[in-house]
């Protein structure tokens, strides 16, 4: 699928600059959507800016979501962070993070773009999810974290050209979905970012990370120590200072 990608991304012309001002447009679109309580049709825009998922063979349609999922979770989580705050200032920012990630950052092909596209869409994904259905049935969110955690480490692991990204990319979602269960019952924010999203970011950073720098070549013993040292530590002090009663906070 990436040769195909590269072949109708604009490389110069008219083209380009139509394709920027677009992913420009969209952002403000959906900002002044917000700014006017139309959160479903905002929803709704961000869907079909990626109409050319489904512009080819139907048999072709399920790759294309799931090349196509990262993106998505960002626009759709950047929208609810706009939609949960009558900030206009924060709302503004919010969509300059989102033109940012359209012109900048999502277009990156590189391995360090792809990991950072994918640890953002990780990263979104789930404080939004937490954040806009914290309150929901807990197996709804069983599922969705797995499938949050499922799409951002098959575009990580892919990118490698990993043999076994289907395999990690399960085991990584079913990591996500069980500590889900487990800590659903115990919902706990920080500000916006719950408990699970926490535990789940920090881990799920620390590994990328060592994966990263193995790839490369420059893992080191030490930089595996601190790894795992951080990682170790933030664990514990969220075990450690959680009010662990049968509640939501």
């Amino acid at each position: 699928m990436r040769p195909l990608i590269a072949k109708i991304k604009p490389a110069s012309g008219f083209s380009r600059f139509f394709h920027l001002g677009f992913n420009i447009f969209l952002p403000i679109l959906v900002f002044v959507l917000v700014r006017m309580s139309f959160v479903q049709l905002a929803f709704v825009v961000i869907l079909l800016s990626k109409w050319r998922m489904l512009a080819v063979r139907p048999r072709f349609w399920l790759v294309n979501i799931r090349a196509n999922a990262v993106d998505i979770m960002v626009g759709v989580s950047l929208l609810l962070f706009m939609s949960h705050t009558g900030s206009q200032l924060i709302q503004a920012l919010w969509a300059v993070a989102y033109i940012g990630w359209l012109v900048y950052i999502k277009p990156g092909s590189t391995l360090l773009f792809s990991s950072i596209q994918a640890m953002i869409a990780m990263l979104c994904g789930l404080m939004a999810l937490f954040l806009s259905w914290g309150a929901g049935p807990l197996y709804g969110l069983v599922i969705m974290v797995g499938l949050i955690c499922y799409l951002s480490a098959h575009h990580f692991l892919d990118s490698f050209e990993e043999p076994y990204t289907k395999l990690l990319s399960y085991l990584w979602a079913y990591f996500g979905a069980a500590l889900a269960w487990v800590l659903g019952h115990w919902l706990l924010f920080y500000g916006i970012v719950s408990q699970p999203a926490l535990l789940l970011i920090a881990i799920g950073y620390g590994l990328a990370t060592l994966y990263y720098l193995d790839h490369h070549e420059r893992l080191t013993k030490n930089i595996q120590r601190q790894c795992i040292f951080i990682m170790a530590a933030i664990i514990i002090v969220v075990i450690t200072f959680s009010d662990w009663g049968d509640k939501i906070v």
